[in-house]
């Protein structure tokens, strides 16, 4: 029996057909901005879906934000069983081996669960400023990061550490670090932190990355 499309957001390329692309949003919820991101994996050729994890919340604020996210975290099962039913549907309505993706701070966390969690799933990984935990041994994904330089968030000893623990699992990983930049960078609607030189760049890198499958070794500190 074919997996009931998920509460999210689905984009696909004109002809229908292309790499599935999971958009797991930030802890401002399923939000125009990343809307607009499954849209421009579309127009590249990738069937993106975006599932809702706050089901038709969304804050605007970071004490709007912090609520939200707390109250996922205070039922884990919940998202979990909404990120495994949005894989199922991607599967089917996706081409190639694998799918990849892409994780925005809070959703970055559950990208790298997920990848240790279903690992015969998950053949990319790119993080936006947001990290976590697992053991990569279980992993068979290829890790690219976004990081920023003037990050509260998230600290660079922390995201040092994880790239080396993802890479001690024999996994290829590139991390990129974004100078001038903090928490937030690439998201347009966020005007106090978006940096478009920046956010184009972290662009590029991660279309080429999705298309090709390939990481460079070179790193901007």
């Amino acid at each position: 029996m074919p997996t009931e499309e998920p509460e999210g957001y689905f984009a696909s390329p004109e002809n229908g057909e292309g790499p599935g692309v999971l958009v797991l949003h930030a802890w401002w919820g399923l939000n125009d901005t990343i809307k607009s991101i499954c849209d421009q994996l579309a127009t590249e050729g990738f069937v993106a879906l975006a599932p809702d994890l706050y089901h038709g919340k969304v804050a605007d604020t970071i004490p709007g934000a912090e609520s939200l996210c707390n109250a996922l975290n205070n039922d884990p099962a919940q998202a979990k069983a909404d990120i495994s039913s949005s894989v199922s549907f991607l599967k089917e309505h996706s081409s190639g081996d694998g799918l990849a993706v892409i994780g925005f701070s809070l959703g970055a966390m559950y990208a790298l669960e997920l990848a240790t969690e279903a690992p015969d799933d998950i053949s990319s990984v790119v993080l936006f400023y947001g990290s976590g935990e697992g053991d990569f041994t279980k992993a068979k994904a290829s890790f690219l990061g976004h990081f920023a330089e003037n990050d509260t968030y998230e600290s660079k000893k922390y995201v040092d550490g994880l790239e080396q623990s993802i890479r001690d699992a024999g996994r290829p990983v590139t991390f990129y670090h974004y100078p001038g930049v903090g928490h937030w960078f690439f998201e347009p609607d966020r005007a106090d932190a978006y940096d478009p030189e920046g956010a184009g760049l972290a662009w590029e890198r991660t279309l080429d990355f999705l298309k090709t499958g390939e990481l460079t070794t070179t790193e901007v500190k």
